[in-house]
C-alpha cells in the first residue's frame, strides 16, 4: 500500500499551509491594529469601515442631544412647535439654542452626521450661545479625521498589497531532471506575465523534508537552502521574458542520492521556490511562492522553448510555458554518475 503523502508546506499558489493555534498572547495583535486591520478579510473590514463610521455618529448625536436637553434648546423646540406665538415671545426674549434646530435624538444624529462629513445642509448649525458646543465640534472634526485616515489607509492598502502583483508571477507546474552540460540538474521555468518589470529581481530555493539529529531530536519541517543557478548567473534575474532557472545536482546538495527509481519514494521531499522583487510601477517588494512534491517532477525532460523572433522584436508563446519533452537522461543517482565519470 503506497504511503499517504504528507501536506504541503507551500501550495502551488503560494500559500503557506500552516495553522496558528493556542496563541494565549492575542494582546500583541491589539498593539499594531492598522496591520491586523489589513490582514483581515474583506467582509471582516468592510463591517469595521461601517461600524466605525456609524458609531462615531451615534456617540456624538447622543452628545450633542444631551448638550441641546441640558440648555433646554429641546423644550424650546418643543414650544415652537406646539405654539409658534410663544416661540416667538421666546426668541424676542432673546432664547438662543447651542445648535438650531434640534428637537429630538434624530435631528441631533442628522447634525452629528453633517459635522463629521461635512456635508451642512444649512438647516442647522452651532451658535456662540454654548463654548461646550463648540469644543465638541472641534473634537469630533479630529475623530473624523483620524477615521478617514485610518479606514480609508487601510482600504488602499489592502488593495495594492503586494501578493496583488505576485499573481502574474507564474512558474511551471512541473519541475524537471535532465542534463545540462553533463551535469544531472532540477530545472524550472519561471515567467512574468507582466509588461512593467520586477526590478532586482532574485530568486532562492529551500527543500523542506523531515530530518532527524544525531541526538534523535525530529525535525518535521528542516528547510535547507541549496543553491540556484540561471542564465546570467547568481541569483538576481532580468525577468523581461521567460528564463529556466535550474539547480546543478552535486555533492552539496540535497538531491545527491535521489535517483528515478526512488524519487516517487520520498513523500516528505517538497522543493520551495521563492521569488523576491521590487515592482517597478509601485516600488513595493513582493514576494512570489511556488512548490515542487516529488510526483511533481520529471525525470528525463526538458522544457521546449518558447521565445521565438518574429518581425524585428521576440515574442513568448505562453501556450507552451509549461510544456516539456523527453531527452536522454541517466537513470541513477547524481552520486553514482560522478563516480562512473571518476572512473573514466
Amino acid at each position: 500500500r503506497a504511503r499517504e503523502r504528507r501536506a504541503r508546506f507551500v501550495g502551488k499558489n503560494g500559500a503557506c499551509n500552516v495553522a496558528h493555534k493556542n496563541i494565549r498572547e492575542q494582546g500583541r495583535f491589539l498593539q499594531d491594529v492598522f496591520t491586523t486591520l489589513v490582514d483581515l478579510k474583506w467582509p471582516h473590514t468592510l463591517l469595521i469601515f461601517t461600524m466605525s463610521f456609524l458609531c462615531s455618529w451615534l456617540l456624538f448625536g447622543m452628545v450633542w442631544w444631551l448638550i441641546a436637553f441640558a440648555h433646554g434648546d429641546l423644550d424650546h423646540s418643543t414650544r415652537l412647535q406646539r405654539d409658534p406665538a410663544e416661540g416667538a415671545a421666546g426668541a424676542a426674549a432673546g432664547f438662543v439654542p447651542c445648535v438650531t434646530s434640534i428637537h429630538s435624538f434624530t435631528s441631533a444624529f442628522l447634525f452629528s452626521i453633517e459635522v463629521q462629513v461635512t456635508i451642512g445642509f444649512g438647516g442647522r448649525m452651532v451658535t456662540e450661545e454654548c463654548p461646550a458646543a463648540i469644543l465638541v465640534l472641534i473634537v469630533q472634526n479630529i475623530v473624523g479625521l483620524v477615521i478617514n485616515a485610518i479606514m480609508l489607509g487601510c482600504i488602499f492598502m489592502k488593495t495594492s498589497q503586494a501578493h496583488r502583483r505576485a499573481e502574474t508571477l507564474i512558474f511551471s507546474k512541473h519541475a524537471v531532471i535532465a542534463l545540462r552540460e553533463g551535469r544531472l540538474c532540477f530545472m524550472l521555468r519561471v515567467g512574468d506575465l507582466r509588461k512593467s518589470m520586477i526590478i532586482s529581481a532574485t530568486i532562492r530555493m529551500q527543500v523542506v523534508k523531515k530530518t532527524a539529529s544525531l541526538e534523535g531530536e525530529v525535525v518535521p519541517l528542516n528547510q535547507i537552502d541549496i543553491q540556484m543557478e540561471n542564465p546570467v548567473g547568481g541569483n538576481s534575474i532580468f525577468l523581461v521574458s521567460p528564463l529556466i532557472i535550474y539547480h546543478v545536482i552535486d555533492k552539496n546538495s540535497p538531491l545527491y542520492d535521489i535517483s528515478p527509481m526512488n524519487l516517487h519514494h520520498h513523500e516528505d521531499l517538497e522543493i520551495i521556490v521563492i521569488l523576491e522583487g521590487v515592482v517597478e510601477t509601485t516600488g513595493i517588494t513582493t514576494q512570489a511562492r511556488t512548490s515542487y512534491l516529488a510526483d511533481e517532477i520529471l525525470w528525463g525532460q526538458r522544457f521546449v522553448p518558447i521565445v521565438a523572433e518574429e518581425d524585428g522584436r521576440y515574442s513568448v508563446d505562453y501556450s507552451k510555458f509549461g510544456n516539456t519533452v523527453k531527452v536522454p537522461t541517466p537513470s541513477c543517482t547524481a552520486r553514482q554518475l560522478e563516480e562512473d565519470k571518476s572512473i573514466m
